[in-house]
């Protein structure tokens, strides 16, 4: 019998970005688009722009934990995003680009926080990555879904989600799915 897969949450800017990175991971099943974290019920990429929904940008993993880790999931997270950047990340500014890390469970919040301590001793910034149980995931619009695979070509996209994609290729090359 294999163990059920496991759901993670991640927010680091855009969501088109972290999306399209974290899918290249074998054992990485789905990877949805979405809003979480804030206080604003079904809400949509024009409200969370304004900034004044206190959701995220963010994106939920469904991963087989018997490939991959979440603190698997954690390394490559970080690895694509700056946590030292206060509500941006980039080009894109506003709290709704916050880095954020929404917990499912204990177990994950743990092993978070572990990891976001570890982190701060490796930046001379301090890592101001959020660390918050998860309470509801707003599934993005259909047309922020898989944005970076139906839009190659958008030079958003060139720019910033291309390059993410190529370091979680070079960096995580053995976990990458072929």
């Amino acid at each position: 019998m294999t163990e059920p897969l496991e759901t993670a949450t991640f927010g680091g800017g855009c969501f088109w970005c972290v999306e399209a990175a974290l899918e290249e991971l074998s054992g990485v099943e789905s990877v949805t688009s979405g809003y979480a974290g804030g206080h604003t019920e079904d809400p949509t990429y024009r409200a969370v722009c304004t900034g004044e929904t206190g959701h995220a940008e963010v994106v939920q993993v469904e991963y087989d934990p018997e490939v991959i880790t979440y603190d698997d999931l954690l390394e490559a997270f970080f690895t694509i995003h700056d946590p030292t950047q206060l509500n941006r990340q980039g080009p894109d500014v506003g709290s709704q680009y916050r880095s954020i890390v929404l917990a499912h469970d204990e177990e994950q919040r743990e092993r978070a926080a572990a990891y976001i301590e570890a982190l701060d001793e490796e930046y001379d910034d301090e890592v101001v990555t959020e660390l918050e149980p998860l309470e509801t995931f707003y599934r993005a619009e259909e047309k922020h879904q898989d944005y970076f695979a139906k839009n190659p070509d958008d030079a958003y996209c060139t720019f910033h989600a291309q390059p993410k994609v190529e370091k979680v290729r070079e960096k995580f090359e053995a976990k990458v799915a072929k």
